[in-house]
């Protein structure tokens, strides 16, 4: 059976992990009348599987990208899946605005894996 390469095991744990955390941080707003120590515990449990996830991603992924690179590829993944989480979960619209600014970062990517000679 043939081995799975560090970068993809890497990004889809790291997306993986991504979307764990943005229903533990953003999943509770549809809960607007549970009690507020609920939603944290709640989201605590979450983001209990999102470290299951994202450790491992970071100890893998390091030496094949430096923690910078790691920490740029997960931001990537977040506004990812936080536009998709956004749109389809919490019925929000995204505006021009938001693709602009997404697309900033996007660009700030390109500045930290972009190999300058």
């Amino acid at each position: 059976m043939p081995q799975l390469s560090v970068p993809i095991v890497t990004i889809g744990l790291l997306l993986a992990s991504n979307i764990f955390m943005t229903f533990a941080w953003y999943g509770h707003l549809k809960f607007k009348t549970a009690p507020l120590m609920v939603v944290i515990l709640a989201s605590w449990g979450i983001a209990f599987f999102e470290y299951l996830l994202q450790v491992p991603a970071n100890r893998l992924g390091h030496g094949h990208y430096s923690a910078a690179e790691l920490k740029t590829i997960q931001e990537v993944i977040t506004l990812v899946v936080f536009a998709a989480f956004s749109v389809l979960y919490l019925k929000e619209p995204l505006h021009w605005n938001h693709l602009v600014g997404f697309a900033l970062i996007a660009a700030g990517a390109f500045f930290i894996f972009h190999r300058w000679s």
